[in-house]
């Protein structure tokens, strides 16, 4: 008789825990919160990043790490979508999770053409602040450094979402000027 009446209880514990889970996320930045939490940590040399000097243009600031596959596939695409609005106008900010700053370093020579601010968030104190549990971890933030946007992962199906997400918040202006890349690399 017990067996019968465990089943319903475990059946509404499992319902009920991905609304516990949603909790947890409390007190962590969400979409249209203002100001997320500033200081992101330091660039390869040593300089503290604020978000609050990024004003005036769209951030986009992914969580993610060396051995992370899908992060490697997202740098890319993020650089290329700066390159493209041009960085006066957004710039991608990649905050390394946890790794050993040698090794961002090394990263980032290995991966010179891609342009993006790298990140070494000291013992993951930046991703805690962000609620970060999983990379790749994603934040689009407005011109006046509002979170727009949170995306967990990576697909190439997402992609053209994000990118009309992006688009959106740039101005106008930016929006119909041609693309930041030279002729040469037009042609690639």
């Amino acid at each position: 008789m017990h067996l019968r009446l465990l089943k319903p209880a475990v059946l509404l514990l499992c319902l009920a825990l991905p609304f516990t889970t949603a909790h947890a996320d409390e007190g962590k930045p969400r979409q249209g919160e203002f100001p997320p939490p500033g200081t992101l940590g330091n660039t390869l040399h040593g300089e503290p990043v604020d978000l609050a000097q990024r004003r005036g243009k769209v951030v986009i600031m992914t969580f993610w790490a060396s051995w992370c596959g899908p992060c490697l596939r997202e740098l890319p695409v993020l650089a290329r979508i700066q390159q493209v609005a041009g960085k006066d106008a957004l710039e991608v900010i990649a905050v390394n999770w946890d790794e050993p700053r040698a090794q961002v370093v090394e990263f980032a020579r290995r991966n010179r053409k891609l342009d993006l601010e790298y990140v070494i968030d000291p013992k993951g104190k930046s991703a805690e602040r962000y609620g970060v549990k999983a990379i790749p971890r994603m934040f689009v933030l407005d011109g006046e450094g509002r979170i727009q946007a949170v995306h967990s992962g990576y697909s190439q199906e997402a992609l053209p979402g994000i990118l009309e997400q992006v688009v959106a918040l740039l101005p106008e202006d930016v929006r119909m000027r041609p693309s930041q890349m030279s002729a040469n690399q037009r042609g690639k």
